[in-house]
């Protein structure tokens, strides 16, 4: 059955999978809803905007896409409240950041109203789908990639640009233990590691697998040139908490401008934690991990939104964080729940309410 919503039109499923679904037991972006949104670009311009059943997307073996890599997306969450009320937490964040890596990879901008509309239409008819246990919501996986024919190395000429939905569970569980790259590099000056291209992620998985095969969960990854200097925590912006100070370095060409990373900083300060945005050595955090001062490290992003890191590796020894009865990161995450899915008031405006 087709409808029109607006300037969209909507194809609805016959059948739906989610009674099939364990709601209770779901795990990380493996179980997708009943709708996907798509809109195409083709001959210069975005087309009409659809929803359909999630399907099984056909492409020649000559699209792009296979040969050069024009691939962007984000990562998103929408939540559900009590009363039913459907949220998004800062998604224009996420729509400003999509276009800016658009740029970068010389792909078509998304309009604001596609992007929105498409994604406030499809939540609407995915309601049901958005989970309420705790730590779990609907992961909103915003993408875009080349569909254009062509074996000559050139951007391509069409595009498709779909919204998927994955009702998801917590991202992390347990402890973490990374060990700091001292070999690979993630990103490099003008390159295109600020993007949410999907070679970046790519790129992390061997250096990733070597670090599991020691015992450790993820990588810290540092600068390019010395490897002096810590940038990220594997696919996360990185905190480190020396004394009662919380540090995240600068974005940069290599480094990622992340939603939960600015939140964070931003209730760190309203809430009269002192922050400092600065490069950090990775000498200071072993320096500071051997004189006690180290007492937090952890990642934050959409995904796990803040994931407690108990112990680093550098240079084959193991550093050991201490086990704090009350930490930043918990708190910071709380405040941070607590706000995209309606548990209490939003001060800086970041809730926003679809249906």
């Amino acid at each position: 059955m087709a409808i029109s919503t607006g300037n969209i039109e909507v194809e609805m499923s016959q059948t739906s999978k989610i009674n099939d679904v364990d709601f209770s037991n779901l795990s990380f972006g493996r179980v997708f809803s009943d709708h996907m949104f798509v809109c195409d670009y083709e001959d210069g311009q975005w087309q009409t905007p659809k929803i359909m059943p999630y399907q099984a997307i056909s492409l020649e073996p000559s699209a792009k896409i296979f040969h050069y890599g024009q691939s962007i997306f984000e990562g998103m969450k929408a939540y559900r409240d009590s009363e039913n009320n459907v949220f998004l937490f800062r998604p224009m964040d996420n729509v400003k950041r999509m276009n800016i890596s658009a740029k970068r990879l010389a792909m078509p901008e998304i309009p604001e109203a596609y992007f929105m509309n498409g994604l406030k239409e499809l939540l609407k008819i995915e309601k049901d789908w958005i989970p309420t246990t705790d730590g779990s919501a609907l992961y909103v996986r915003p993408f875009m990639f080349a569909t254009g024919k062509g074996f000559h190395a050139s951007p391509a000429d069409s595009y498709k640009f779909i919204i998927a939905c994955a009702p998801s569970g917590p991202y992390f569980s347990g402890k973490v233990n990374v060990l700091i790259e001292e070999h690979y590099s993630r990103s490099a000056n003008g390159g295109v590691g600020f993007a949410k291209a999907g070679g970046n992620y790519a790129g992390q998985f061997y250096p990733t697998q070597l670090a599991k095969e020691k015992g450790y969960q993820q990588v810290i990854w540092t600068d390019d040139n010395t490897h002096e200097y810590i940038e990220e925590a594997g696919a996360m912006n990185i905190f480190v908490r020396i004394n009662d100070t919380l540090l995240t370095v600068p974005t940069s060409d290599r480094i990622l401008d992340g939603i939960t990373r600015k939140s964070i900083l931003t209730i760190a300060e309203a809430e009269g934690i002192k922050t400092e945005v600065r490069k950090i050595k990775v000498s200071e955090l072993v320096e500071a991990s051997e004189n006690g001062s180290l007492k937090e490290l952890f990642g934050a992003g959409t995904a796990a939104v803040i994931s407690p890191i108990s112990g680093f590796g550098f240079k084959g020894k193991d550093y050991e964080l201490p086990v704090l009865e009350n930490t930043y990161g918990a708190s910071l995450k709380k405040r941070i729940t607590d706000i995209q899915t309606n548990q209490s008031n939003d001060p800086f405006g970041w809730r926003v309410k679809v249906c």
